[in-house]
């Protein structure tokens, strides 16, 4: 008999074993070769993308990195920030060939047996720095998202080292290793922007004291208009470094209305988005911006997005140069890891988690 929504998964407790206790993800249900995925995963009406609410004829900024200190350039990088969120940078200082390299060792990692992956599960895995698993927050989600992901937290070289996938680790790494000179320089510019012109070791730790690397799988989906690869929602980072590859099914919410702007995939571009963090600390200049990612029908897709976070037990607010100018903050102060704790407690709901911290 064909499979149907409800089969081979006549109820949530076998797929929930099947897809987070066994470790198979959802790229083992893509490969059973189902006609129609199950129900859990069947999206409401108001959270499927609807194609006439795209247009086509809009894209968000790619600006070149090449001459990054050019006023014009720092320019663009500011005015990019403020107005969509999200820009892509092409002749950046990351070579080509690392991003090849951690895009090549996500598919390794992937490509693993699952009580391989399964060892680095919530249940499994030695530590909180390395998680794998399905979805965003299954527990807290009424319907899944088509995506399974390894979430790496960078402590250390030695633990990275100690703890991370040798299938991957040295690749992502390098891939972050590479990527800091980027993100200082994008930090440097969008700092002069509000008039702060100097990042000294306590602010550089408050913008970028920690990272977390994720490798993402959204592998072929049978009814990818049904479901979503991930869900409405703005990042909680004060920066986002997305490697995508040549498939495609980014979108970001336009500047008006329920539109969305797809980001093409352009060869050896980095996307940069504004996270939640950088919104609060900026008061508000910089836009942290809904996102949502398309399931596809008919090829796996993979992304790696660096996300560049203050530490946990770092309070932010608005940067003490914008209120000492005479802002009105309008964003009290708050632990940064109640903020991310809040972020992960719920199913993903757009850009509701930063009236957690708005006055």
């Amino acid at each position: 008999m064909a499979p149907t929504l409800a089969e081979p998964f006549a109820d949530s407790s076998a797929l929930t074993d099947f897809v987070i206790n066994q470790g198979n993800g959802v790229k083992g249900l893509s490969e059973m070769g189902l006609r129609a995925h199950p129900k859990r995963y069947i999206q409401p009406l108001e959270e499927r993308m609807c194609m006439t609410n795209i247009l086509a004829q809009e894209t968000i900024p790619i600006i070149d990195m090449s001459n990054w200190k050019d006023p014009d350039v720092a320019k663009s990088i500011c005015d990019a920030a403020s107005k969509w969120g999200f820009f892509q940078i092409v002749n950046h200082a990351v070579p080509v060939e690392v991003l090849e390299n951690v895009k090549d060792a996500t598919y390794k990692f992937f490509g693993l047996p699952a009580e391989v992956k399964n060892k680095y599960s919530k249940d499994q895995s030695p530590s909180n720095n390395v998680r794998f698993g399905t979805s965003f927050s299954p527990q807290a989600e009424k319907a899944l998202e088509w995506k399974d992901y390894l979430s790496l937290f960078y402590a250390s070289q030695e633990k990275a080292s100690a703890l991370w996938p040798p299938v991957c680790r040295d690749q992502v790494l390098d891939y972050m290793k590479k990527s800091e000179v980027v993100i200082k320089q994008l930090l440097q510019v969008l700092m002069k922007g509000l008039n702060v012109n100097e990042i000294d070791e306590t602010k550089e730790s408050l913008l970028m004291g920690s990272m977390r690397t994720n490798l993402n799988y959204y592998p072929i989906c049978p009814n990818p208009e049904l479901t979503v690869g991930v869900g409405r929602h703005s990042d909680v980072s004060t920066l986002t470094i997305l490697l995508q590859d040549q498939i495609g099914g980014l979108f970001v919410r336009g500047n008006q209305g329920d539109n969305w702007i797809h980001v093409p995939p352009i060869k050896g571009s980095l996307v940069i988005n504004v996270g939640d963090a950088l919104q609060i600390l900026s008061n508000g200049r910089y836009r942290s911006v809904e996102h949502r990612v398309v399931a596809n029908g008919s090829k796996n897709r993979i992304s790696v997005p660096i996300f560049v976070n203050p530490r946990p037990r770092d309070i932010i607010g608005p940067l003490p140069e914008l209120i000492e100018s005479g802002e009105k903050p309008i964003y009290k102060q708050v632990l940064y890891s109640d903020y991310v704790k809040h972020f992960f407690r719920k199913a993903h709901d757009g850009k509701k988690t930063v009236a957690y911290a708005e006055l």
